[in-house]
């Protein structure tokens, strides 16, 4: 090899080498780039306020076009927790003036000591405004990372014992009248007990209504809504799965949860058409803070919003035939299990 060609030799080289380490700082930039936005920007700063027209069986007409918040999965004493976004949904909330703010449980997460007091601070400012707060409990609540966890009865019984304290109604298989602002009859909220805690008694808890009694069903685990009787559920909330959590683009399953877990009925937003019994329609809301990982990916936390309608005929199923409700929508604002 002559002078001219180990020269062009090593220009090739310099170059090749040049487009190999600006293609590997690019992928670290992108990579902390991702990482970034899920870990402060998208869960920390991005609030997705969902407003949902809800159907509800025999609403009085003191409740036509009244609207209830639904907030869960505050997950208070996880690492890297989210309590800054809890204030602001709070705010949030406060700002909406609902006629009743519901809570789909999972206040707290692990063993932070001081995870409940901070849990019941958060949310007290719902009860200091005025506006009638219920809440049910999830697994958390009981400190149940998995379904075989030791249940801890103990960190259960305070927090209920400081929410109540504070004027927030916590619910285990009961139901209790929401009285209407405007006078006339109550709608009724149905509080459902933790399914992993083995709390769960819905046919319990419906039986202290006449049938014809109309109801808002809360329940943490959407797993229980396939217990509910017929037309026992025209608007069940519910929470849990965090919507997957990380939603992963360019995948046969978008959902963290769908690749990690088998679902237990969908990720988030309105059931499919087929889950549960006739005339009963459930939405789950993904929640605002975290498990297992401090993050959120496509898939902001959500405060969801509905404005009630009295239900003409059966309820009607929300989206197509096969939909679960995974696309985590336009915001209106900017094997352990969830």
């Amino acid at each position: 090899m002559n002078d001219a060609d180990r020269e062009s030799s090593g220009r090739r080289r310099s170059i090749l080498k040049g487009i190999g380490l600006s293609t590997g700082g690019l992928v670290v930039l992108t990579l902390c780039g991702l990482v970034a936005w899920g870990v402060i920007i998208e869960p920390r700063f991005l609030l997705d306020v969902r407003t949902e027209t809800a159907e509800v069986r025999n609403l009085p007409p003191s409740w036509e076009g009244e609207t209830l918040v639904l907030m869960a999965d505050l997950q208070v004493g996880m690492w890297l927790d989210n309590d800054g976004m809890v204030r602001k949904a709070v705010r949030k909330a406060i700002e909406l003036g609902p006629a009743a703010v519901l809570i789909a449980g999972d206040f707290i997460y692990g063993e932070s000591p001081d995870r409940i007091e901070r849990a019941v601070e958060l949310v007290r400012p719902l009860a200091e405004a005025g506006i009638p707060t219920y809440a049910v409990f999830g697994n958390h609540d009981y400190s149940l990372m998995f379904r075989d966890s030791e249940l801890d009865e103990g960190a259960a019984g305070e927090l209920a014992a400081r929410l109540e304290d504070v004027g927030i109604e916590v619910l285990e298989n009961e139901a209790r009248p929401m009285p209407s602002r405007r006078g006339g009859a109550p709608l009724h909220v149905v509080g459902i007990g933790s399914e992993w805690a083995g709390r769960s008694r819905s046919r319990d808890a419906l039986a202290q209504l006449p049938d014809a009694e109309p109801r808002v069903v809360l329940m943490h685990n959407p797993l229980g809504f396939r217990d509910l009787p017929a037309y026992a559920g025209s608007l069940t909330l519910s929470a849990h799965t965090h919507g997957g959590q990380l939603r992963i683009p360019f995948t046969r399953s978008t959902s963290w949860l769908d690749i990690t877990k088998e679902r237990e009925v969908l990720a988030d937003g309105w059931g499919e058409q087929g889950v549960g019994a006739t005339g009963n329609r459930i939405y789950v809301n993904r929640g605002i803070g975290f498990s297992s990982i401090p993050a959120r990916f496509r898939c902001r936390p959500e405060l969801t919003v509905f404005r009630l309608e009295r239900a003409v005929g059966d309820v009607p199923a929300h989206g197509p035939e096969g939909d679960s409700g995974d696309d985590p929508g336009t915001p209106d604002e900017g094997d352990g299990e969830p």
